[in-house]
């Protein structure tokens, strides 16, 4: 399902090359999106989440949560 506040780059068409103004469009999606893919990374350091998760589904939320605290305390320590 696409969410009404989600951006999605737009591609080219098979043999077309998109717009400028569409390019620029994309760039400024990537802007946004390569800080929420940084933090998904330093967060897959952590086992859980860089594999598959075989515990309760309940204690996910929670785990997650707690990761996202451990690397918010960190990111203020710096």
């Amino acid at each position: 399902a696409i969410y009404e506040k989600s951006l999605i780059p737009i591609k080219a068409k098979r043999g077309c090359k998109l717009d400028p103004v569409l390019k620029q469009h994309n760039r400024e999606i990537n802007k946004r999106r390569i800080g929420i893919e940084h933090v998904f990374g330093v967060l897959k350091t952590f086992k859980i989440l860089s594999e598959r998760y075989r515990n309760r589904g309940k204690r996910l939320g929670l785990r997650f949560n707690l990761i996202a605290g451990i690397y918010n305390l960190e990111l203020n320590e710096k």
